[in-house]
């Protein structure tokens, strides 16, 4: 999964047929749990663009975008955020699965 590297960098991903952003930070216990199952769902959806970012580098993006808690995902189309699962709850693969099948239908 490639990493933000910029609000720069932000800015091109968002216009993209389909991004996924995973807001994510190395101390976050939920986040680390979810790493290996990441694979496999990036190649169950590969006509999405994944991003990780590291809620530590992006607090204001975060802010922005009312990211509280994490692990967190947001799914953008052409600029525009389609769809988001934002909590401070540990999610399943299973959760993530839908959540993203449920993104590319809208």
């Amino acid at each position: 999964m490639e990493e933000l590297k910029s609000m720069e960098h932000y800015q091109e991903v968002i216009q993209e047929e389909g991004s996924v952003l995973m807001f994510t930070a190395g101390w976050c216990p939920d986040c680390v749990v979810i790493e290996p199952v990441l694979p496999e769902l990036q190649q169950n959806h590969r006509d999405l663009n994944f991003y990780k970012v590291n809620r530590d580098e992006f607090i204001e993006l975060c802010q922005d975008l009312q990211i509280f808690g994490i692990p967190s995902f947001l799914v953008f189309k052409k600029g525009e955020e389609i769809h988001r699962f934002v909590s401070k709850d540990r999610k399943s693969k299973e959760e993530i699965d839908s959540f993203l099948t449920e993104a590319k239908q809208k």
